[in-house]
């Protein structure tokens, strides 16, 4: 698992920019990659270090973001408030749910800034259970990942000799080597548990809710 842990690290480093968009895409949708990105830009950006490519790091990296937030959206807008209550546990479905309802633009912009283990998927799942419009919910994560990966490759480009030899240092590189085995583990339970969820199904009668209130 080790080897090929650090075979998929190796490959999103050589693939650039279409590396970040692709890793972007995975853990922006129904997979799990903690801190995927954010470590890639950051070693990248320090060893290529100019903006040229601290703008296209974190281009590439805001996109792949967006267009997994898209996949999210695309299998849930559909399923209504009440479908998606078969794929989050009550308690944090109620809480993403009060916070959208309540503002639904900082709600996605403290979840799309925040790292791990600040939860990011739900508020996406309920704010498009809860019909926020598509083109808002893109546009606020896109700007608001676009600052995020910005920063961290600010940060690279400032400090990006120090980051490398960090970075070289055997306990990080097992660290690294560490997140992507769970991240392979994850994205295994995350999609085979939606699966299960959503071939389930339910018993009773669909329950009728009224449309929510969400703030734009």
């Amino acid at each position: 698992m080790e080897h090929v842990a650090s075979v998929l690290f190796a490959l999103f480093w050589k693939l650039g920019g279409p590396g970040l968009l692709i890793l972007g895409i995975l853990d922006s949708s129904f997979l799990v990659a903690p801190l995927g990105n954010d470590l890639l830009v950051v070693a990248m950006t320090s060893y290529n270090r100019d903006w040229a490519h601290v703008l296209y790091y974190s281009f590439m990296s805001s996109a792949g973001s967006v267009l997994g937030v898209m996949l999210i959206d695309l299998a849930v807008r559909r399923l209504g408030e009440a479908g998606i209550e078969r794929h989050l546990p009550r308690k944090r479905l109620a809480y993403v749910k009060s916070k959208v309802q309540k503002n639904a633009v900082w709600a996605l912009i403290v979840a799309a800034m925040a790292p791990p283990p600040f939860p990011f998927t739900p508020f996406i799942v309920a704010a498009s259970a809860l019909q926020y419009p598509r083109g808002k919910l893109l546009t606020v994560v896109g700007l608001a990942r676009m600052v995020r990966f910005g920063g961290l490759g600010v940060l690279a480009l400032l400090f990006g000799h120090s980051i490398l030899q960090w970075f070289a240092r055997p306990y990080v590189q097992w660290f690294c080597v560490g997140l992507v085995v769970v991240a392979v583990l994850a994205s295994t339970i995350s999609v085979l548990g939606w699966i299960r969820r959503s071939r389930g199904g339910t018993t009773d009668a669909p329950r009728q809710h009224p449309e929510p209130a969400v703030k734009h």
